[in-house]
């Protein structure tokens, strides 16, 4: 039985893998550098090789190439406590099996090394890609723990080399142009042109145009020959969102396109060739628009060679801090002023919010606490009133029984009715209902507190100061003291 190598500085990483690996039944070997494991392999082929990136002397990148220069069948697999895009992308091109974020599950890492033993040629990339000239992808941030996330960059590591057609899906506010613009700024089309479409955005009449461009007097205002998306993006990457919202009509046009890279200008009669990718995203399931008759079935199967799902904030909750901060670091440069920081107790109410709008949201979120919220320190009582008001219930734990049930009562209303849901989307009315509910979760509070502010403040988590402040808002204040007992 050939052995497995761990490749790492870390003597408890390889002590873990060793244990792991040898109750799986395998055999391992351990070395603490990569010139080690190049001198082993003058004599030695292993089934498997776990390598570490950040390592004294020659890293696990410069390791990868030298193994698949030499051993191309032999399947690498790296692991890295700094698991970014840019990591993962390298990892691939450099023909790696897989990659391990650490901290891994032990369980994982060894179903996936058992698979590396047993397939190695089932799952081995092409070598001989040289890699691309890539930029950072600031916007596409994670935390290694974050597993949806961390199955999106090894999703984009894989398709970055290949011109597959891609259909990204995923909720509003998730982050699909930067996934796209990623494919093509880590790929073999990164040196052309990334041109992204927004097919909703653009009115029916005008589309086609936009797409395909137009002859010179093709109808009225068409004073000169005008290149379309289609010619801008040639040798490139063309990004088409929204496209579940491309008109039907239009929907023919591009399966010929897609079909054998040709079309006509509007007005024209000479077929004009292209050489583009197409990277697609809808926040739509397609299928029921297909169902609906609203999209071509054979234009859905053109374009969902390669599907690629977003997970929406909710379902990374981790990576909110992450994110809250570079948004906060971006609005202060974007305004002018100090960068502000985030409670740890304001930051776990972000963390806990669903955030319907995403990572937008979060985004706009940040905006207005540069502007908005006092001090250098954001509290709980300085976050936007939606947040404020789906924390509030947890927040209210040792009031009287009926204010528990007005909690209970408005938790409830957020998730079932309707209207309320759809207030949301109304500032003007979700406000009112808001200052609504904190009238009746600070008169409970003062009631039961007996109209002793701090205690009251205490008891909501915030200040006196905030308590003051909100009372004076909302018209409550009685003259700013404390009422006596």
């Amino acid at each position: 039985m050939k052995p497995v190598w761990i490749v790492d500085d870390d003597q408890a990483i390889r002590w873990v893998l060793e244990k792991a690996l040898g109750r799986a039944g395998m055999v391992t070997r351990s070395f603490v550098g990569a010139n080690e494991v190049s001198a082993a392999l003058k004599t030695e082929i292993p089934a498997a090789l776990i390598s570490d990136i950040r390592m004294p002397g020659t890293d696990g990148f410069e390791l990868l190439k030298h193994v698949k220069e030499k051993y191309p069948s032999l399947p690498v697999i790296i692991m890295t406590a700094f698991s970014d895009l840019d990591s993962t992308v390298t990892a691939f091109q450099g023909g790696a099996f897989d990659y391990l974020a650490k901290p891994f599950d032990i369980n994982d890492a060894v179903a996936l090394i058992s698979r590396a033993v047993q397939e190695p040629e089932a799952e081995e990339i092409a070598v001989g890609v040289g890699r691309a000239d890539v930029s950072q992808d600031k916007g596409i941030l994670t935390q290694s723990s974050s597993v949806a996330m961390q199955e999106v960059f090894r999703a984009i590591g894989r398709l970055a080399q290949s011109n597959v057609t891609v259909l990204i899906t995923g909720e509003s506010g998730t982050g699909k142009e930067l996934v796209a613009h990623a494919l093509h700024s880590h790929g073999a089309r990164a040196k052309g042109p990334f041109i992204a479409l927004n097919t909703a955005a653009i009115p029916r009449d005008l589309l086609e145009a936009e797409l395909f461009g137009h002859e010179r007097g093709a109808f009225t205002g068409a004073n000169a020959l005008r290149r379309g998306r289609f010619e801008e993006a040639s040798g490139g990457t063309l990004f088409l969102d929204e496209i579940g919202d491309m008109p039907f009509e239009l929907q023919t046009r591009l399966l010929r396109v897609l079909s054998d890279g040709t079309f006509y200008r509007v007005g024209g009669s000479q077929p004009v060739r292209v050489d583009v990718r197409i990277v697609a995203a809808t926040h739509q399931p397609l299928e029921d628009r297909v169902r609906e008759g609203k999209f071509r079935e054979d234009l859905f199967h053109r374009l969902n060679v390669i599907r690629l799902r977003l997970p929406p904030l909710r379902e990374r909750r981790e990576d909110v801090p992450e994110l809250a901060r570079h948004f906060l670091a971006m609005s202060a440069r974007g305004v002018g002023v100090p960068v502000k920081r985030i409670s740890e107790p304001a930051m776990q109410a972000l963390a806990q919010f669903d955030f319907p709008g995403n990572v937008r949201q979060l985004e706009n979120f940040c905006h207005w606490l540069t502007v908005m919220a006092p001090g250098q320190t954001v509290g709980v009582a300085d976050l936007p009133p939606e947040v404020r008001a789906a924390q509030l219930p947890v927040a209210t734990v040792g009031m009287s029984v009926q204010a528990e049930a007005q909690h209970r009562t408005w938790q409830q209303l957020l998730a079932t009715d309707a209207t309320l849901r759809l207030s949301r989307s109304d500032p003007e009315v979700w406000l009112v209902l808001t200052q609504m509910f904190e009238r009746t979760i600070l008169q409970a509070s003062l009631d039961v507190c007996r109209g002793r502010r701090v205690e009251a403040a205490a008891r909501l988590g915030m200040g006196r100061n905030t308590i003051t402040r909100k009372l004076r808002e909302l018209g409550m204040d009685a003259g700013g003291a404390d009422i006596a007992a």
